[in-house]
């Protein structure tokens, strides 16, 4: 703790917090709705991170559990609205997300490395083919139009957002630098190791997996009822999951709040390249691509500029 006052890490995530706070007060309503998507991208990035960064267990579906948890709660709302409260569909979603991704990691785990990729990237064209095969369920392509919404503010939902993705970093964080965070490191960088040591390699990439899904499907149902509709290419596309794995990496990996500042640029730059068109996504390929190049710990590792943070 006492190490922290002297990071430049922490002041300027410290001063991107007060600004985040002001910003209600001085932008429109179009830019908070843009922070709003990017914060809980964020959250995505960075469940994607502990389980990735930490663990080393390369997960190319973090979309199955982000869509298991959109299309749970959004499917509860769509059909026993208004019996049925948004915040009991929100918990049942991050309930289901939790289910699906012990189901997902039970067999993945029982391989390793590209193997555990192939798994759960197939896990996400599984879960792709069934909301379109249950069309009348899902919406299919079409989407799922949602009743009800968290709140027609956008300043309310800015909020909501922002206080979410506060407290999932923060969990995170705490959760990284525990000894559970520690064993994670350790299994992700020799698992054999690991093991020989007396740590239960799979039970603590279990524990990794659960996380990153309760949190995955929590962002994934509250984000369904900000932008009342679930799609598949909102949520569940490949695309998608590419945009997740960017985030975290070009952000800093292994650092949580690496992926978080990699969401919320990618988001940012591709609005305001947006008039470009198409070349909007080369560029922001191109900048992604130097950054992990010239840069392998991300803007985090810039942002400390070299010294320990």
């Amino acid at each position: 703790m006492r190490a922290l006052p002297s990071s430049r890490l922490f002041w300027i995530g410290l001063a991107a917090f007060l600004v985040a706070m002001a910003l209600p007060l001085y932008v429109s309503g179009y830019v908070l709705g843009l922070l709003t998507v990017a914060y809980y991208t964020a959250v995505f990035a960075m469940s994607w991170d502990l389980l990735f960064g930490f663990a080393g267990e390369v997960n190319f579906g973090p979309t199955f559990l982000i869509g298991v948890g959109a299309y749970t709660a959004g499917i509860l709302d769509a059909q026993f609205s208004p019996g049925i409260s948004v915040y009991l569909c929100i918990v049942a979603g991050a309930f289901a997300a939790v289910v699906g991704g012990v189901v997902l990691a039970l067999p993945a785990l029982r391989v390793s490395g590209p193997y555990f990729g192939l798994t759960t990237l197939v896990a996400v064209l599984m879960l792709q083919n069934f909301v379109i095969v249950a069309a009348s369920l899902t919406g299919g392509e079409i989407g799922l139009a949602v009743p009800d919404v968290l709140s027609i503010d956008a300043t309310t939902n800015y909020w909501i957002a922002f206080v979410f993705m506060a407290v999932s970093g923060a969990i995170l964080y705490g959760l990284s630098v525990s000894p559970i965070g520690l064993i994670l490191q350790a299994s992700g960088q020799d698992k054999v190791q690991a093991g020989a040591l007396g740590f239960n390699v799979t039970k603590h990439k279990l524990a990794a997996f659960i996380v990153s899904a309760f949190f995955s499907g929590l962002a994934g149902a509250l984000m369904v009822f900000y932008m009342g509709t679930a799609s598949v290419g909102t949520f569940i596309d490949v695309a998608v999951a590419v945009q997740i794995i960017i985030a975290a990496v070009i952000g800093g990996r292994r650092t949580v709040i690496g992926a978080a500042i990699g969401a919320i640029f990618l988001i940012g730059m591709g609005e305001l390249l947006r008039p470009l068109g198409e070349l909007a996504t080369l560029i922001v390929s191109v900048i992604a691509l130097a950054v992990i190049l010239f840069f392998p710990d991300g803007f985090v590792g810039m942002l400390r500029g070299g010294a320990k943070a």
